[in-house]
Parts: structure tokens; C-alpha cells; sequence
């Protein structure tokens, strides 16, 4: 399948993706199958059950899927990555800027039970808050349902990027305001907004700004983020750090 890992990628992800010894006698399927049955779960979309008969069992693909979850593994693949791709660019491996921005997305039967109604999109779903380098790359993200407001997320995301010596953040006119900026200067980083043209003729590329929305365009490649298919919001985080992840191998 496109979305296997090669001998190169698996060779970076298998020291991260193993939680127990590879040859513990509960494993009944290698683990770098596994890893490929989730990539194409989230690339393709459908359903765990509905997996290609050449792949492991859903079953184990998906309790393998909520362990790495809740290790934090893709988060810590994400860093690294991001770290080296940077450092590959000669620029420094952390960033001292960022750019926030958030998408809503649309609920299902399995995510409407913490689904919010978000006003401004007319949409019922969960709201993606994520901070990214002026590369593009994720440093930190939150799910929430979608009638949170932008601005007091910032907190949130400014403390998940702590470890990282970040200066300043560039957002869009939904974080203004004094609290999202005193949140934000509480981990030391200012907050700028970029506002939109007053008189403005058609598409106007405003600074820093796209790159947000470009993060969110790699995003959406992967059809099982198209929708909130998931029951748990900390899923959802987690297949949007795996396809990060995916991104970047």
C-alpha cells in the first residue's frame, strides 16, 4: 500500500512505536504491520472493521493504536522530526515563532455527544486548535468542542509549547483581546495579530496567516480527519500527530 513504511522510515519509528519487547509472547503480529494498517486507516478513511484482509485484525490494531496514543508516542516522533527537518534547513532545531489558528470540523453519531454548535462556520462538530513553526510543522495541539472561543484556548497551547523557546505568535483577529494576550504572556511569548485588509479586491495571501491554513490543507489529505469520527477527543489529537508524523517521514 502507498501508506507502508519504508525500511528507512521504520527504522526512525520503531524505537519510538515499541512499548514491549518485539518478541513478548501476547504479540501475535508484527509491529511494523500494525503501524501500516493505521496509516492506512487514517490516509484512506472507512472504518477499523472494514480493513484490508492482507493487514492485522482490527482488533489488535486498534488497543495497539489507543497504547501508542496514550504513551505520547506520535507526539514525541513529531518533535523529533520536526527538530531534524529544521536543523536540515540550517535553521535551529526550536522554533522562537509560531502561528495559531483553529478549523471546525464536522461531528458524527460517534463524536456528537461532545459536539458544540460553532456560530461564525454554522456547524455542529469539534474545533482543532493547533500551533505551528513557520514551516508548517505541529508543536502543539487541543480538541474542543467547536462553540469554544479561539482566544482562550491560547493558554493551552502556549503552555504545550513551553519546553520550546518561543518568542511570538501569529494569529488571526479571533485572538484578540487582553486575555488571550496576557495567557500567552505568561509563558513569555507575544501574542501578534494580522488583520485583514480594510479594503481588500479577491484573495489576499496574508502574512504568516497561510501557513496555518496550509498545515490544516496537509491535514485534510487524510480522510479519516475529514470528520470527527471519534468517540474519544484524545483519538482525534492523536491521529492529527500521526499524520504529522506521516507528513514529515
Amino acid at each position: 500500500y502507498p501508506s507502508d513504511v519504508s525500511a528507512a522510515e521504520w527504522n526512525f519509528c520503531v524505537n519510538y512505536l515499541t512499548l514491549m519487547r518485539e518478541g513478548a509472547p501476547q504479540r501475535e503480529y508484527p509491529l511494523r504491520q500494525v503501524f501500516n494498517a493505521l496509516r492506512y486507516l487514517i490516509r484512506v478513511g472507512g472504518a477499523w472493521r472494514r480493513l484490508p484482509n492482507d493487514l492485522p485484525p482490527w482488533k489488535g490494531g486498534y488497543q495497539q493504536t489507543q497504547r501508542w496514543i496514550k504513551a505520547g508516542c506520535f507526539e514525541a516522533m513529531a518533535h523529533d522530526l520536526r527538530a531534524i527537518l529544521r536543523l536540515a534547513l540550517e535553521r535551529k532545531a526550536d522554533p522562537s515563532a509560531v502561528i495559531l489558528d483553529s478549523r471546525t470540523v464536522q461531528s458524527t453519531p460517534e463524536s456528537g455527544a461532545r459536539a458544540g454548535f460553532d456560530g461564525h462556520k454554522k456547524r455542529k462538530g469539534s474545533k482543532v486548535h493547533i500551533a505551528v513553526d513557520t514551516l508548517g510543522h505541529l508543536l502543539a495541539l487541543a480538541v474542543t468542542p467547536a462553540n469554544e472561543q479561539d482566544r482562550a484556548q491560547v493558554g493551552q497551547l502556549a503552555q504545550a509549547e513551553g519546553a520550546e523557546p518561543v518568542k511570538v505568535a501569529f494569529v488571526d483577529q479571533g485572538y484578540t483581546g487582553d486575555q488571550p494576550a496576557a495567557a500567552a504572556a505568561e509563558q513569555g511569548i507575544e501574542l501578534l495579530v494580522v488583520k485583514h485588509h480594510e479594503a481588500k479586491r479577491g484573495f489576499v495571501l496574508l502574512p504568516r496567516r497561510w501557513v496555518g491554513e496550509r498545515s490544516f490543507a496537509w491535514a485534510a489529505r487524510f480522510r479519516r480527519l475529514a470528520r470527527d469520527y471519534e468517540r474519544l477527543a484524545t483519538t482525534f489529537a492523536g491521529y492529527h500527530w500521526l499524520a504529522f508524523v506521516t507528513l514529515m517521514l
